[in-house]
């Protein structure tokens, strides 16, 4: 540990120093998290414009949906700080460790949330801020406060908050929402819990620890997994409805169809062994198959459009 990390005050009581500080704040945000912003955010955006959109409108979303995100996640931290405490997994958490107060952290979600509105209704349009807006208070409120721990149904309808970076980037070039960008909400809509819930299996003592009734929690593996599949078909066939409605080419019809055929044999494997005797059902296995399979629909998503240019027709 450096220098900057830890020190002493003048009445000998430890501190940490400001590049400690600095990764603890950054830490609140969940950067793992804003992953999904990146990685949907932007193909939508070439998808919107049909082709290159304008880069410093493209930076100026991703910045402000980077910071509408991080308002989120970090109020997430301050209200589940209580069960963070107590959770294996969320022990290293900066709440936890004390390296960031409450009250710092309260103060840090607010600071970020508004900042995010004014930055995109200032740099990019209102209705893109009206949409962080929303996604800050479903998330904080629905989300968070309402859903997680009353229902094991917190994932699929708390994952709406997730989807909102498709329509904040197409809402960022075109001004305005169609049925493309509501396609692309449905798809991450559906893929949410195929995503979520293995990872929840993953860690189902933690959850049961503090009574979050997850749906691995409250039913067997066997349903988990039942459910893992049929939410995977529906984003599979929701993502091929994307070719009519938004004209998408071969590379996005090849890569949609051959990458969904994968996530769903990763789900039904999943499912096969959670009916089985083998004591490890290697839930993560989908998880991050789940990943792999949006990062390259939505690659396909921002690349299909600009094929015809290149290849000249």
């Amino acid at each position: 540990m450096t220098a900057l990390d830890t020190r002493q005050d003048s009445t000998g009581t430890s501190r940490i120093g400001f590049t400690r500080k600095v990764r603890a704040y950054v830490s609140l945000t969940k950067p793992r998290v804003m992953e999904l912003l990146l990685v949907t955010t932007v193909p939508t955006m070439f998808l919107a414009q049909g082709g290159v959109p304008n880069l410093w409108l493209v930076a100026a979303t991703l910045i402000g949906g980077a910071l509408s995100a991080g308002s989120a996640s970090s109020f997430n931290c301050y209200i589940d700080r209580d069960i963070d405490r107590v959770m294996k997994r969320t022990k290293d958490r900066a709440l936890v460790t004390g390296d960031v107060t409450d009250r710092e952290a309260l103060i840090f979600s607010y600071v970020l949330g508004v900042a995010s509105i004014v930055w995109l209704g200032l740099l990019v349009n209102p209705l893109s801020a009206a949409l962080s807006l929303f996604a800050i208070l479903f998330y904080v409120f629905v989300y968070t406060l309402w859903l997680k721990r009353r229902t094991p149904q917190n994932i699929v309808w708390g994952g709406i908050a997730g989807c909102m970076p498709v329509l904040i980037g197409w809402a960022a070039v075109a001004d305005s929402l169609s049925v493309a960008p509501v396609i692309l909400f449905m798809v991450i809509f559906l893929w949410t819990p195929p995503h979520y819930w293995p990872l929840s299996m993953r860690y189902r003592d933690d959850y049961a620890s503090v009574n979050v009734p997850m749906l691995a929690v409250v039913r067997g593996r066997a349903h988990v997994g039942l459910q893992v599949i049929l939410y995977a078909w529906a984003t599979v066939v929701c993502s091929v409805l994307l070719i009519p409605i938004a004209h998408m080419g071969i590379l996005y019809t090849v890569v949609a169809v051959a990458s969904g055929i994968w996530f769903i044999y990763q789900s039904h494997s999943l499912y096969s062994r959670a009916i089985t005797e083998v004591v490890d059902v290697k839930p993560m296995k989908v998880f991050f198959s789940s990943i792999t399979y949006l990062t390259l629909l939505f690659l396909a998503v921002g690349i299909d459009p600009l094929l015809p240019r290149f290849l000249g027709f």
